[in-house]
């Protein structure tokens, strides 16, 4: 019988070597590996009770919470497949995501249970709506998550027979085509992602490892089964805000955390005295960054003032997601300290068992001559499926076994690559992905409107940020205010415009495409000086 790679494997480990050891710590619970076991045991028996077979699907809406690792491990342990949900999204998104999933078993944080009653009747294949609220108020018509789990049996169910290339979660991930796609990961993607984890950020068991990236993202950058498995402790942090991070940080000795460029940021801003920021860990502490390159200020802030050493990571909710790393290597050791700066500021060189080009248009290398741009595309166990009920879609960029990334980089002599622009007109805002397509579908709802692009403009805090261009209808007058105002109403806030420039026509290729490298350029040279 051949053993096939599970992702509940973590866990048991964990339990079998450090059963007794400190696993999670959200607010003021604590849970050790044979608790968090006893947790997972429960919440595969309730799911079989409500009816959940192999391969159904059940989605959570959360914040970082203690209750989305119940999911982690145990469906895999069940067959299920798990579908975490981007908090931020609005009702519409919700009701998207939701049908197309097919989600059987919902489960939400409580503040967010009337974006699902606001839609509650078209929701066609959900048959259980369970909420969960740390002050115990359960609103009627829906079912009480900690009740039901701690009804549930804490004996060890029957594991479901997983092939390790069933699908494992499906996460609704924003592209351009103004619907969010659902990327298919299985059961060996996230294995092999969470071995390449423990090795690139050298996890032990001491360590003790800060979600702050939201958990539906990527699974929360595809990490909780990595700290598992060598029994190191998990820290949920509900929301990211410095003051409260630099004490959890301190009070738990934080050793590893996932941090965007803009929490970065906001911990290098974050005034400290000088006693506060003697208390806070520095040995061996590390910080692994995506989304968006960070600057060089940021990386020369956090290892010099911190004492935190930044690994930039790279990949896609696609490729499940690590696909390079960016670490100074042996033979580097002697250079500068600006020229390992500079090294630490590229996307990275590939990860074990992850191949990578950089491709022009004919599908030939570049040259490794840091200067030739092309595509990186990619070919791993990381890669995903492909996109749930989107054949079309997964044929347009899985090709002969490739897959093709979107980002446009250039390749040097040490095999690091360094992404330069998207192919794509996706935004990223703070590591969070922004469909331009969307946003122009919004602002052409404004009865004022005649045509839009979106954009995404440089912006010091959150990396980039959309902008619209907008060309009004014969007569009418608007405001910038109004138009933001438009789309705050209609969409999710991250993803609104953060500023409005009216203009007589937008620029167009012979075949009316709209010439967005031409707008950028305009854009920045009106509102001033370019970042990066």
């Amino acid at each position: 019988m051949i053993v096939q790679l599970n992702e509940y494997d973590f866990l048991k480990r964990a339990m079998a070597v450090y059963g007794n050891q400190e696993a999670v710590v959200s607010g003021d619970l604590r849970l050790t590996y044979n608790q968090l076991g006893e947790r997972v045991n429960r919440w595969v028996n309730l799911m079989r009770s409500l009816g959940v077979q192999q391969n159904e699907r059940v989605a959570i809406i959360s914040q970082n919470d203690h209750r989305l690792m119940d999911g982690f491990f145990g469906a895999p342990l069940a067959g299920a497949v798990y579908m975490p949900i981007n908090f931020r999204l609005i009702a519409d998104d919700f009701n998207y995501i939701l049908n197309h999933g097919g989600a059987k078993i919902l489960i939400v944080e409580d503040w967010l249970v009337p974006a699902i009653e606001s839609i509650r009747g078209e929701l066609k294949t959900v048959e259980h709506f369970i909420t969960f609220s740390d002050s115990g108020a359960i609103p009627e018509g829906w079912q009480n998550y900690d009740e039901l789990l701690a009804a549930a049996s804490a004996e060890a169910p029957q594991p479901a027979e997983v092939d390790e290339n069933d699908v494992a979660t499906i996460l609704y991930t924003s592209g351009t085509t103004g619907r969010p796609k659902g990327v298919m990961s299985t059961h060996r993607n996230l294995y092999i992602n969470a071995m390449n984890s423990i090795i690139e950020f050298g996890l032990k068991p001491e360590d003790t490892y800060f979600h702050t990236l939201a958990q539906f993202h990527c699974n929360g950058w595809g990490l909780p089964y990595a700290v598992t498995g060598v029994g190191a402790k998990h820290v949920i942090v509900k929301k990211y805000e410095p003051t409260s991070f630099f004490d959890l940080a301190t009070r738990e000795r934080m050793s590893f955390a996932c941090m965007p460029p803009i929490m970065i940021n906001l911990a290098l801003n974050h005034p400290m005295t000088n006693e506060q920021r003697a208390a806070l860990p520095r040995e061996g502490v590390r910080v692994a960054t995506a989304g968006s390159a960070p600057p060089m200020a940021s990386i020369k802030g956090m290892q010099e003032q911190f004492g935190w050493q930044v690994i930039q990571i790279y990949g896609l909710t696609e490729t499940s997601p690590f696909l390079t790393v960016s670490k100074v290597k042996p033979h580097m050791r002697d250079w500068s300290q600006e020229e390992k700066y500079r090294v630490q500021t590229r996307t990275g060189y590939t990860m074990l068992g992850v191949e990578t080009r950089v491709v022009d248009e004919a599908g030939n290398d570049v040259p490794a001559d840091n200067q030739t741009v092309g595509e990186i595309i990619a070919r791993s166990n990381v890669v995903m499926k492909g996109y749930w009920l989107q054949p079309e879609a997964t044929d347009a960029v899985i090709v002969d076994g490739w897959f093709h990334t979107g980002d446009m980089a250039t390749m040097d002599a040490e095999g690091m690559v360094e992404i330069v622009d998207r192919k794509k007109d996706l935004i990223i805002s703070g590591g969070e992905n922004i469909s331009s397509i969307e946003v122009e579908g919004m602002l052409y709802k404004h009865p004022k409107v005649l045509e839009a692009a979106c954009i995404g403009i440089p912006n010091e805090k959150w990396g980039e940020v959309p902008a619209a261009l907008v060309v009004l209808k014969a007569g009418e007058q608007s405001t910038e205010e109004d138009i933001i105002q438009f789309c705050r109403d209609n969409l999710a806030h991250y993803k609104c415009p953060k500023s409005v420039s009216f203009i007589d026509a937008l620029p167009r290729t012979a075949t009316g495409k709209i010439q967005k490298n031409l707008l950028r350029d305009k854009f920045w040279q009106g509102k001033g000086k370019r970042v990066g």
